[in-house]
Formats: structure tokens, sequence, C-alpha cells
């Protein structure tokens, strides 16, 4: 018997969809957080994951890929490696060491800041930015404002998970940007 198996595949949102830990009352009560770390622990569910976004983008006109602290920062440079492209990454507010703009948003439990060196993009450049979820939409919000700032084009916001029942991706729609995500779940 062979150590090495074929398995037929899956589709490959339901695989990633399928490795998406629902963890309840984090991190406060009421809260459904989608915790992506079993994808990342997964073999196959992550380079299915990558696969996804690479076809995606590979005959893109993209210069930078730019990624959401934290959780952007494990997928976005691994899908910039893959497409030949930098990588950009937009910091809770005081990670960043050099002068950098920032901006305040809402979350579904709380209120941030982010920042972005001010450096960190040129004018023209086209982007994608990415985060492992879709919540309220004010974190995407926020990464697309501060690049816009830098005068780059923000083509496409992609994220792993939407949760469209908290209106995020409605409101990043209707402030005109592209989104794609891979699987999406009700409730929060």
């Amino acid at each position: 018997m062979s150590e090495f198996s074929v398995h037929s595949m899956p589709n490959p949102a339901s695989l990633v969809r399928e490795r998406i830990r629902t963890v309840p009352d984090w991190p406060q009560p009421g809260v459904q957080f989608r915790d992506i770390t079993p994808v990342l622990q997964d073999r196959r569910a992550l380079r299915t994951l990558i696969d996804l976004l690479v076809q995606r983008y590979i005959d893109a006109r993209i210069d930078t890929i730019a990624g959401l602290d934290a959780r952007g920062f494990m997928i976005g440079p691994i899908l910039a490696y893959e497409l030949s492209l930098g990588f950009v990454p937009i910091r809770k507010q005081g990670k960043l060491p050099f002068r950098t703009f920032s901006q305040s948003y809402e979350l579904e439990y709380g209120s941030a800041t982010v920042e972005i060196h001010e450096d960190a993009c040129k004018p023209g450049e086209r982007v994608v930015l990415v985060d492992d979820l879709i919540a309220t939409g004010g974190t995407m919000m926020a990464g697309k404002m501060l690049l816009e700032r830098l005068g780059a084009v923000v083509v496409e916001g992609a994220a792993i998970i939407n949760l469209p029942e908290l209106g995020g991706s409605k409101l990043l729609r209707e402030a005109g940007l592209l989104l794609y995500t891979v699987c999406e779940f009700s409730g929060y």
C-alpha cells in the first residue's frame, strides 16, 4: 500500500470554509469569532486558499498587495510572493517605526486606529487590500482610505470570510470598493 493517496477535491471554497472554526462569545459575549487558524494549520486548506487568490489576480494589473493587521499579514505576504509583488503592512496604531498616516474606525465591538508608512505606495499604484474577514467593514474602509491618501488605487478588497449581516460588505461596495470573498457565514 502506498503512503500516497488521491482524494477527490471538494469545491475549493467549501474546503476553506469547512476549516474555519467558530469560537462563541469571543472576545466578548455575543460575538461568534471566525477563526482562520485551522485554515493556516491545514496544508491543503492553506494551499487552496492561496491558489484561489492567485488565480483571481494572476492576470490583473496590480502593483502591490496591502494587508491589514494582523490576519491580513498571514495571507497578504504569501499572495504577494506568489504574484511576485511587494507587500505593504497596514498596522495598528503605534507599531510602525517610520512616519505614518493614521485612520480611526469603528469595529463590531469597539474602535481602533490603523497606520501606514507615508512612503508605502506611490501615486497611481494599483493595490489589492487583504484581510481575513469583513464584518462591519471599518478596518477595510480605513485601509482603503489610507491607501487612497497616498494616491494608490485600491483595485479590490479581498477577504477569506464575509459576514454580510453586519453590513460591512454592503458599506464597502457602496463606497466603490470591489470585493472578493472566499466564503460567508450568517450570524455573528
